[in-house]
């Protein structure tokens, strides 16, 4: 998945709503759905030329399809679209997105700006009232020792961000998972390398299109990861994004797994297809 890349440039309207319903602020102990009991997010990358342009609008339409929470992504790092939200403070931009009845827990930092602003991006991580503090990807490389180097310098971050009474977590693309090490897919070396209890993961179920199951990893490494990214895909086409549950991904036995996997929230995100949203929302509560 090449989510990161800002020079792409899809469609991003949304259709707008008459009627908004308010989600109470509840904890991350809500339970949505028999199956579901986990928090039901979307990430902000998906509409973020529509949230650039008008935050308050289209989250306020999130809001009234059903969804608890949004994934920011930090404006000065990301940039692009996301530029115009760079002049708000942390605490200016969590009044702007709590006043549209959406909670925000979490967000997305580039491994760059953790590099060169990690202090001021905690401080703001902290006024934005977040949980978790996501490096948005960077540790692959060419060779296994750049690799475990990285790791190393993110366990170090993640030590810091602990400190500042945040969770750190690491979010894959399918990179992680088509470079291999000595037959060894790299994410696997990322969970052995990044210690745990800095540092934790959030599971990008896109790979179910390279054969890995996030349901495999939950039962395998239980406790590591504290969110994921839920996108599914056609069975004639596996480059198409579809609305979750029409798709090739085992729905149930990914949330009966994700209680060992250790999952507090989870997000939708179809990059591709923004108009998947509503549908996938309303899957998920009557799973």
């Amino acid at each position: 998945m090449k989510r990161r890349q800002f020079l792409t440039k899809s469609g991003m309207g949304m259709a707008s709503i008459a009627v908004m319903s308010q989600i109470p602020h509840a904890s991350y102990a809500l339970e949505t759905t028999n199956v579901v009991k986990q928090p039901i997010g979307f990430q902000s990358y998906v509409l973020r030329e529509a949230i650039g342009k008008d935050i308050t609008k289209t989250l306020s339409e999130m809001v009234g399809f059903g969804y608890e929470h949004v994934e920011m992504c930090s404006p000065s790092g990301y940039k692009g679209p996301f530029e115009p939200l760079a002049k708000y403070s942390g605490t200016e931009l969590k009044k702007i997105i709590s006043d549209t009845g959406i909670q925000c827990h979490s967000s997305h930092f580039t491994f760059r700006e953790m590099r060169t602003n990690l202090e001021e991006r905690i401080d703001f991580a902290n006024q934005l009232g977040l949980k978790h503090f996501v490096c948005s990807g960077g540790l692959d490389a060419p060779t296994l020792d750049e690799v475990k180097q990285k790791c190393d310098e993110l366990n170090e971050m993640g030590r810091k961000i602990k400190a500042g009474g945040l969770v750190a977590g690491y979010h894959n693309h399918n990179v992680e998972f088509e470079h291999e090490f000595n037959g060894r897919p790299e994410y696997d070396i990322l969970l052995e390398e990044l210690d745990p209890d800095l540092v934790k993961m959030q599971f990008q179920t896109a790979v179910i299109t390279l054969g890995y199951k996030a349901a495999t990893y939950f039962e395998k490494y239980p406790g590591r990861f504290i969110s994921a990214h839920l996108q599914d895909y056609s069975p004639s086409d596996t480059t198409k994004e579809i609305v979750l549950g029409q798709g090739i991904t085992d729905w149930k036995e990914f949330f009966e797994a994700s209680k060992k996997g250790g999952l507090e929230v989870v997000y939708v995100e179809m990059e591709s297809n923004p108009g998947t949203l509503e549908g996938s929302v309303a899957y998920l509560k009557n799973l």
